[in-house]
């Protein structure tokens, strides 16, 4: 299982991934995030599902990038390519994959920025390679795991929030996500983009960089708890029957 979540707010893109992968019952550390940027030409891709998959998938896209890569001149046109090359991949491997008993499972975020797009542009690509765009309306999506991290980000997230809140809240959702989840983990790659700068960053962060955050998310959050208005609570505790307090009475 992976992490990875594609935050598009109004000044940018915020990526997280995970660095988690688990075959059989190992587990190593990989990247699932892959950047591409020169001149205005400036996008980035992180992957959920098999691992053989994506390997494949990708080793097209960039032998194909490498013939066409200027003929792109806005995103989507290039998620149409990575699905192209997805569906390859299933083409040759699906059966041998079914009969092992596995089922072809390859979920894309692509997200940046081309000369021809007036904005920033994020997209999930699915397994059988249609896509869908990432809203003002639900500005990310979440690929992997996506059970534990959702609530916050529902509750908290607006297209209209500025890029660093996008990526606490964002971090947020993977710590709650890796403490509930076995097969998350860190370190986590960030990566961030700025509209209109065609210019991409990224940052590997360890358990180690970020446990303070989440030290003091947990402390806190127990005491907005004890905050929370609790009139209603009040009135069920004073329903409650006290204990009687002295010698049972004697049973014989």
């Amino acid at each position: 299982m992976s992490f990875c979540i594609a935050i598009k707010v109004e000044d940018g893109l915020v990526g997280i991934a995970d660095t988690r992968v688990t075959t059989g019952t190992q587990a190593i550390t990989a990247h699932k995030v892959t950047s591409i940027q020169h001149d205005h030409h400036c996008m980035f891709l992180m992957t959920s599902g098999l691992r053989s998959a994506r390997d494949k998938a990708l080793t097209y896209f960039n032998e194909m990038l490498e013939e066409k890569d200027d003929k792109f001149t806005k995103v989507y046109e290039a998620v149409n390519a990575f699905g192209e090359q997805v569906r390859r991949v299933a083409d040759e491997d699906r059966k041998g994959l079914e009969e092992s008993g596995l089922d072809f499972n390859l979920h894309v975020l692509i997200g940046g920025q081309l000369e021809g797009d007036k904005e920033h542009k994020f997209y999930m690509l699915y397994p059988q390679a249609n896509w869908v765009e990432v809203s003002q309306g639900s500005p990310y999506y979440l690929i992997g795991e996506s059970t534990y991290g959702k609530p916050i980000l529902d509750r908290a997230l607006t297209y209209e929030r500025p890029m660093d809140f996008a990526l606490k809240v964002g971090h947020l959702a993977f710590d709650s996500t890796r403490r509930a989840a076995t097969d998350v983990d860190y370190p986590i790659d960030v990566v961030l983009y700025r509209k209109d700068s065609f210019h991409i960053i990224e940052h590997r962060y360890t358990l180690q960089d970020l446990q303070r955050i989440g030290d003091w998310w947990q402390e806190h959050l127990s005491d907005l708890i004890d905050e929370l208005p609790s009139g209603w609570v009040e009135q069920l505790m004073t329903q409650l029957v006290k204990p009687v307090i002295g010698r049972l009475p004697d049973a014989s």
